[in-house]
């Protein structure tokens, strides 16, 4: 167990925001994370329970203490007797494209849209993290957990985690009261691509490639050049990926929209009641509102993909804090939608 006091988040934040906390904490098993559990419960203090950092802006240094998983390779293979498919059991801080590449190469399928999501498997699990038409709600079978409040290992169905768009109940009802240790994805031998989303298609027929001869492979270079080619490195220019949440509206919302905005963009979704919503892309929105490539202080919005904040250098949490209220200032004129951050703002 590692555990440091007056601790520099600044490389557990890919905005690349230097704030402190008062305790950093990183465990290295499950036992490790029942032993931080009673930290926790006897000191009392606030505590900030931290992943990869990629979907994080701190604002101020944490008074209280940071814990995380230590980040290692660690991936279990686990075959279902009956129907011989895989499932992988890995580490909650375990980089979770490693996963995905690992799956891939092996011939188990089901994450090749997911790949390039930053972060670490803990997260993924909370985040319900998305990507070109998937979720990895739709994967993962189990988590394994310590209770903070008593010690106690527990486990989760995935059905039983309170899974919708970018959320669940990890974020919300039970916020803060499990270190998530693993998370098992149930994978598939049977490559089933999803190619419906964005420009997957396109960028396929420019490689001459048919849905015939795709490899999942194949498919995930694509989601790679196609993640590339819009966001920006993290290493070069501090940011966390999508900074807002798609809006997803009604059909009488949608209506009018469409009445005011011929050229509106938008996806129908189906919800878990069978209800037919339609997600309008937040980046659309921001980028016709003028905000593409702009920037407020040393906080910009990324000029090749509008939903991105980008740190150009030296910005602190607060002048992304700022240049977030502009936009949804902006897009609530335009268009009457509420903009939710993604990211979790400290």
């Amino acid at each position: 167990m590692k555990i440091a006091e007056h601790y520099s988040l600044l490389h557990h934040n890919t905005f690349g925001i230097d704030q402190q906390c008062d305790e950093y904490v990183e465990w290295e098993s499950e036992a490790e994370a029942v032993a931080v559990a009673k930290r926790l419960r006897e000191s009392g203090k606030p505590f900030l329970l931290l992943g990869g950092g990629s979907n994080l802006l701190l604002t101020k240094d944490f008074a209280g203490t940071v814990t995380t998983p230590a980040k290692c390779f660690d991936i279990a293979v686990i075959m279902d007797c009956e129907t011989n498919q895989p499932s992988l059991r890995c580490w909650a801080g375990t980089t979770f494209d490693d996963v995905v590449s690992y799956a891939v190469r092996h011939g188990y399928h089901g994450l090749e849209n997911l790949s390039l999501i930053p972060g670490e498997c803990g997260a993924s699990a909370v985040q319900n993290i998305g990507a070109y038409g998937a979720e990895v709600k739709d994967v993962i079978s189990e988590i394994e957990a310590v209770e903070i409040s008593s010690g106690r290992v527990v486990k989760f169905k995935g059905s039983d985690c309170g899974y919708s768009y970018r959320q669940s109940a990890f974020k919300h009802e039970w916020k803060n009261q499990y270190l998530i240790t693993y998370v098992t994805y149930q994978l598939s031998r049977t490559f089933k691509p999803q190619l419906d989303y964005g420009n997957i298609r396109s960028q396929l027929e420019q490689r001459g490639i048919t849905e015939a001869q795709l490899t999942a492979d194949q498919l995930r270079g694509v989601i790679i050049d196609i993640r590339q080619s819009k966001l920006p490195d993290p290493v070069v220019m501090g940011n966390a990926g999508s900074f807002f949440m798609n809006p997803i509206v009604d059909a009488d919302t949608f209506a009018t929209l469409k009445a005011a905005h011929s050229n509106l963009r938008y996806f129908e979704v189906k919800g878990d009641d069978g209800k037919v919503g339609y997600k309008i892309p937040a980046g659309w929105m921001i980028d016709q509102c003028g905000w593409k490539g702009r920037s407020l202080g040393r906080a910009g919005v990324y000029d090749k993909q509008a939903l991105i904040l980008v740190n150009r250098g030296g910005a602190t949490g607060q002048e992304v804090v700022d240049l977030m209220h502009a936009v949804q200032h902006d897009v609530k004129k335009e268009f009457g939608l509420d903009l939710k951050p993604e990211v979790n703002i400290i």
